[in-house]
C-alpha cells in the first residue's frame, strides 16, 4: 500500500498552499479539511506533548563520541554503504538528503547534496540530533518510529512550521533474525522537489539493506558453524550450537528447527527433542545439550515472592505476586500439572479467565525460563520447587 502524501502530477505549490491552510484550522480549533489520519494521529500526540508549532526545532547534537558509540553498537552499520550506493547516487541530482537514525530518533549517517545539507544544519536537521516527535513535533522519522510503518510527509503537514519548506519519506528498518526496530532510513529536501518515486526507492533501499543483514546473519552462523565442529565432535549425546538470538548454526544427533528460545546464562531452556537444556557459553553462541538425567535443579520460592534456584547454575529473581501465585499453584498440582481451564480456576476462582492464565504463564517463563513446562502447565522435569512457609 502507497504512503505517498502526494498523488503524481500535483501541483506541488498548490498543494503546500492548501496543507497550510488545513495546518492553521486544525491548531485554530475551526471546522474544515481534516489533515490525512495519520497525521491527525501525529499532531495529536505533539500537541499533547506540549510541542510548540512555532518554536525552533534546532536542538544541541549528542556529543561526537556519542554518536559515534551509537554508529559502532547499530547493526545499521554493516549496511550503510548499501544505502549509499541505492540512494547517495542520486541524491546530488534530486537534491535530497539520505539520513539514517537509531531506534531513539537519533541521526546516525546523513549524506548527500552540499547545499541541502546547509540547508538542514540550519534546521537542526544534522548528525547527533534525535528527531522523535516529542522533539521537534511530527515528521516522518519520528512519525515512522511511532507508526512502526513507513510515513511520507509534506509541506505544513509537519507540525512544526519551519520544517514546512520540506519533504520527507522515512522507511523502518527490521532486523531480519528477531523482527526488532533497528532504525530508519529517510530522504529529505525541499519540498517543491517532491518526486513520486521517492517512497519505491526508500522501500527497495530498505529491502536491499534487510537482506544484507540477513547475509551477514548467515555469515555470522558459519562462521559460528566452523567454532562449533570440534565442540560438537567431542560432545556427548545430541546437541546444539545456537547465537545469541536462538538460531541454530550446527546440529549433532538431532533434528531441530531453525531457531529455539534465546539461551540465557542463567537460566535452564526447554528444547523440542532435548528436554531441559544448560546452555553453556561459547565464542559467539551457545551449545545447547539436555541436563543429565541425574541432574536436578532446585528451587524455593519464600512467602514474599523471591525464587532462589540453585544447580549447575545459581541465580534469584524476585516475581510480582500473579507470577509467584501461579508458581505455587503449578508446585502443588504437582507432575500431571494443570489445563489452562484448571489453572484459571485454581488462580482466579473460575473457568472464564482461560486467556488471562495462559498469558500469565507466557510472561512467567520469560522471567523463570524452562523451569515451567506447558501442555499442561506444570514445573518442569528435573525441577524441584521447595514453598518455604509463611
Amino acid at each position: 500500500m502507497s504512503f505517498a502524501a502526494v498523488r503524481p502530477g500535483s501541483d506541488l505549490a498548490l498543494q503546500a498552499r492548501e496543507l497550510t491552510r488545513v495546518h492553521d484550522a486544525f491548531l485554530g480549533g475551526s471546522r474544515g479539511q481534516p489533515p490525512r489520519s495519520v497525521v491527525a494521529r501525529s499532531w495529536r500526540r505533539v500537541l499533547a506533548a506540549g510541542v510548540d508549532p512555532g518554536g525552533g526545532t534546532l536542538r544541541d547534537p549528542a556529543p561526537v563520541e556519542d554518536v559515534e558509540r551509537r554508529r559502532r553498537g547499530s547493526p545499521l552499520a554493516a549496511v550503510v554503504d548499501e544505502l549509499r550506493g541505492v540512494l547517495t547516487s542520486v541524491a546530488d541530482a534530486s537534491s535530497f538528503l539520505m539520513v539514517v537514525c537509531d531506534a531513539d530518533g537519533v541521526i546516525l549517517w546523513r549524506e548527500g547534496s552540499a547545499r541541502v545539507r546547509q540547508q538542514a544544519d540550519r534546521l537542526g536537521f544534522a548528525e547527533g540530533a534525535t528527531w522523535t516527535e516529542d522533539a521537534v513535533g511530527t515528521n516522518a522519522i519520528g512519525t515512522a518510529l511511532v507508526e512502526a510503518a513507513p510515513v511520507q510527509l509534506f509541506s505544513a503537514e509537519h507540525f512544526a512550521t519551519r520544517q514546512h519548506p520540506w519533504y520527507c519519506t522515512a522507511h523502518p528498518v527490521h532486523d531480519p533474525r528477531t523482527g526488532a526496530l533497528l532504525g530508519v532510513v529517510d530522504i529529505s529536501g525541499p519540498a517543491l522537489t517532491l518526486h513520486p518515486a521517492f517512497c519505491a526507492l526508500v522501500s527497495s533501499a530498505v529491502r536491499l539493506a534487510e537482506a544484507g543483514l540477513w547475509r551477514h546473519h548467515q555469515e555470522s552462523l558459519d562462521r559460528l558453524r566452523r567454532v562449533a565442529e570440534p565442540v560438537l565432535g567431542a560432545a556427548s549425546g545430541p546437541a546444539l550450537v545456537v547465537d545469541d538470538h536462538g538460531w541454530v548454526a550446527a546440529r549433532s544427533g538431532i533434528a531441530a528447527r531453525e531457531r529455539i528460545a534465546v539461551p540465557q546464562a542463567d537460566r535452564a531452556l526447554a528444547v523440542p527433542g532435548l528436554g531441559l537444556c544448560l546452555p553453556e557459553r561459547l565464542a559467539g553462541g551457545w551449545l545447547v545439550r539436555a541436563a543429565s538425567s541425574s541432574e536436578v535443579i532446585r528451587a524455593s520460592l519464600s512467602p514474599d515472592g523471591v525464587l532462589e534456584v540453585s544447580g549447575a547454575q545459581s541465580w534469584r529473581v524476585t516475581l510480582s505476586p500473579r507470577h509467584a501465585q501461579v508458581l505455587r499453584v503449578l508446585a502443588t498440582a504437582g507432575r500431571p500439572g494443570l489445563t489452562a481451564a484448571a489453572l484459571s480456576t485454581a488462580v482466579f476462582g473460575d473457568a472464564d479467565h482461560v486467556v488471562t492464565a495462559r498469558a500469565e504463564v507466557s510472561r512467567l517463563r520469560r522471567v523463570v525460563g524452562a523451569l515451567v513446562s506447558t501442555q499442561p502447565y506444570r514445573l518442569s522435569d528435573g525441577v524441584e520447587l521447595v514453598l518455604s512457609p509463611a
